[in-house]
């Protein structure tokens, strides 16, 4: 066989261009001829070729019966006409041609069979044919790993890896591509982080962190397992990005909930002019997810221009985040008229409307539109449920909710996940059936998680539950000790019915494991800028005439039949004090910016990263009815359209 050097960072051979020399100079272009039997051997290989390039498999394979001195390079031609048309029959007899006469050993032909079998998701066969592969080189192991991670056998392609380096294997660029998706092929464990690490580390021992292709795989890896530092990190010490890193660390920002950081990230690869940086569909995806998670209109209907002036919109994904982001932006009208112009729509497209009527409460249309999706012949997945479940939950639809549920497995053959099992923990939940909601629990076929004993937990916060609020709280603190959340939901129960010590107990608690609350953080777009607010801001520029603002706004309300729900302050204060800190909530912050900001007609859009708070509800409808203005704000669960002293909701949620 031909002699191998060990591969080197900067002279690195495509698999498919090793082990053989390839002539410049191309081959003639060869016509079929009707009377092969007059070709020469070294004709009938050209013609089998020229047949396979032609899309003439069949005949290919006939002529190739006949052929008594087979080429390497015909093979391959063969076996590449077999992944385009996706033959098992063929697949299998050129398979076993190829083996009788004697090329089963070659390792160029062997990182082909195993893309083929890879192909014909026959991940077995791919096995058997590394195994029985003796002269096994990086290119043969690289090809398993390729079909490995495709078929999402993660933790196999990570053992396969470690035996390849305990034998003295370097590895290469495409090596390490697949190591690092192989860390994230299944659940992203603490354990595996650590091996792709492990595998960063390797990476530039070896030379190989000038490689963009292997440090944006690293950027998608954290950023997977939700380390942003890291990835950011990454991302900022590559001397050279593509557009692949570019949308790899927005869209690590877009789903770690750092949307304003991936905006202004794009805003800054919009300033670059190269060429190969300018933003494709996977980018557009991201951003709009951005600027769905920030309510940022405005921004949205700009990325909206991009896409229609760059002809990105006949991509579904892209017309489906679309969908999303105005849903999500309050503007539903025009989210059902983007999804009413699609030439073609998927199951994303469909769950896209699905959730956006759900989130904002309007629970009958959402399963109107899944009854639409079933008789246009778009078979539901689980997350049309997971959306059905929580457009149910919102609107209090138990009766649906739990015929839905049913149907799941029944009609649908889908089986329930922890989400579905969670989202009718919620539903049951929030209507106030807690005892029937553990009762579900209790009957599971799966171990309940986090998700399910937090939906058991906010519902009983809602209904100052202690009971089932204790129960589901012990869960939580041994499943995951450091959510300080679930502290915080745990305390809320026990301040609204009074119990302090019970308070003073869990915050001592939390602060003897050293957790904080999350802080409550709300954002408004304002003549297309984002703005951000917490409760404790005190550098804002106009801090001191927003609070000015509130105070009188506050006063007037008050004669006006407005009271403060101070009893969600969890500290045992003084009524003036507690009355002190509500006002100072980051979605009131961010409304007195608004009415500021804004002119009488534009409607005031709010995103708050926690649950809307009772008194901050109960102000924002007086504030909508005696300022005469439109305001929406979505929190973590829903939205919330206030409207003439009236909120969408009508207090449930």
């Amino acid at each position: 066989m031909w002699a191998l050097s060990s591969p080197q960072p900067n002279a690195q051979p495509s698999p498919s261009s090793a082990f053989i020399p390839r002539t410049s100079r191309k081959p003639p272009v060869c016509f079929v001829s009707l009377n092969p039997s007059t070709s020469t051997t070294a004709d009938n290989n050209q013609l089998i070729q020229s047949l396979c390039k032609q899309g003439n498999l069949k005949r290919a394979v006939k002529l190739m019966s006949e052929e008594s001195n087979p080429t390497q390079r015909t093979y391959e031609h063969l076996i590449l006409s077999c992944i385009h048309q996706s033959s098992l029959v063929d697949a299998q007899w050129v398979h076993r041609h190829l083996h009788e006469n004697g090329f089963d050993q070659d390792p160029f032909l062997a990182t082909k069979l195993i893309n083929m079998y890879s192909s014909l998701d026959l991940i077995d066969d791919a096995r058997k044919v590394f195994d029985k592969t003796r002269k096994r080189t990086i290119y043969v192991y690289n090809a398993l790993f390729r079909a490995l991670s495709l078929a999402g056998h993660g933790e196999e392609v990570l053992n396969l890896y470690r035996t390849m380096s305990s034998l003295g294997m370097p590895s290469d660029r495409f090596t390490y591509t697949y190591a690092l998706k192989a860390c994230v092929a299944s659940e992203c464990l603490v354990s595996l982080l650590w091996k792709g690490k492990e595998i960063h580390a390797h990476i530039l021992r070896h030379g190989y962190g000038g490689f963009v292709h292997i440090m944006t795989t690293l950027v998608d890896m954290y950023a997977k397992f939700g380390c942003v530092a890291y990835a950011s990190a990454v991302f900022n010490q590559m001397a050279v990005k593509n557009v692949v890193s570019w949308s790899a660390m927005i869209a690590c920002y877009a789903k770690n909930g750092k949307a304003f950081e991936a905006l202004k990230l794009f805003r800054e690869m919009m300033l670059k002019t190269e060429e190969d940086v300018g933003p494709n569909s996977v980018t557009m995806v991201s951003v709009l997810q951005a600027c769905a998670a920030l309510a940022a209109l405005e921004q949205g209907k700009l990325i909206h221009g991009y896409i229609l002036r760059n002809g990105l919109d006949t991509i579904l994904p892209v017309i489906s985040a679309l969908v999303t982001m105005y849903a999500r932006c309050g503007k539903l009208e025009v989210a059902q008229q983007v999804f009413d112009g699609m030439d073609k729509r998927d199951v994303v497209s469909w769950n896209s409307l699905i959730s956006g009527f759900g989130a904002h409460g309007h629970g009958k249309k959402a399963i109107d539109i899944f009854k639409d999706m079933i008789s246009c012949g778009i078979s539901p997945s689980p997350v049309s449920f997971v959306s059905l479940l929580g457009a149910c939950s919102h609107a209090g639809l138990v009766d649906e909710g739990r015929a839905l549920f049913q149907a799941m497995r029944k009609e649908y053959g889908i089986i329930p996940s922890v989400e579905h099992y969670a989202s009718m923990v919620d539903l049951l939940g929030r209507a106030n059936k807690l005892e029937e909601a553990a009762k579900f629990i209790d009957d599971m076929r799966i171990e309940p998680g986090p998700k399910v004993w937090g939906s058991l937990l906010g519902s009983s916060r809602i209904h100052c539950n202690v009971e089932f609020a204790e129960r589901a709280s012990t869960k939580l603190f041994q499943l995951e000790p450091a959510n300080a959340g679930n502290y915080v939901l745990l305390a809320d129960t026990y301040a609204e019915a009074g119990k302090w010590d019970e308070v003073k107990r869990v915050k001592k608690l939390l602060e003897s494991r050293g957790l904080q609350k999350v802080p409550g953080r709300s954002w408004i777009e304002v003549k297309r800028q984002i703005h951000s607010f917490v409760s404790t801001d005190e550098f804002n520029p106009q801090i001191e005439q927003l609070h000015a603002l509130l105070c009188e706004l506050s006063s007037e309300m008050k004669e006006k039949g407005y009271v403060p729900q101070i009893k969600v302050v969890l500290y045992d204060l003084g009524e003036e004090e507690k009355e002190r800190i509500v006002l100072g909530h980051s979605e009131k912050l961010a409304l007195a910016f608004g009415l500021i900001n804004t002119s009488n007609a534009e409607p005031i859009r709010i995103t708050k990263n926690l649950r809307l708070c009772e008194d901050c509800h109960s102000f924002t409808k007086f504030i909508s009815k005696f300022a005469r203005k439109e305001i929406l704000v979505r929190d973590v669960n829903r939205f919330h359209h206030f409207r003439d002293g009236v909120c969408s909701c009508g207090d449930y949620w």
